[in-house]
């Protein structure tokens, strides 16, 4: 009997702990401004296509959240559109930008 109650307790800890996680990264992103959604990944080369919602230019610094392990930040070096380089990129366009870890499709894009 002891040790059901133990398990349970510490699931319903766990539980807390995670909410209060969410909460604080909800908040946390709030503060920064959305730039789109990842469409695709390009493993051999470490680029992702970005569907934008918002402006970019080459110096922003953006942050990739997603799934459980994948939330990085890094600067903007370069940016394509349709094999072009681009300097400052527009809402509505899909521009391809290297980066530094893996990410899927369908992670969220920040400007920092």
């Amino acid at each position: 009997m002891k040790t059901i109650k133990k398990t349970t307790k510490k699931r319903a800890t766990k539980k807390v702990i995670k909410k209060a996680v969410k909460k604080i990264i909800k908040k946390v992103i709030k503060k920064e401004k959305k730039l789109g959604k990842i469409t695709h990944y390009f493993d051999k080369i470490k680029v992702v296509a970005i569907k934008l919602s918002d402006t970019v230019s080459v110096g922003d610094t953006v942050r990739v959240v997603g799934g459980e392990k994948t939330d990085f930040k890094q600067k903007i070096i370069s940016m394509q559109f349709k094999h072009e380089k681009l300097k400052k990129a527009k809402k509505g366009q899909e521009i391809g930008i290297k980066v530094k870890e893996r990410a899927r499709e369908g992670y969220k894009v920040f400007k920092v």
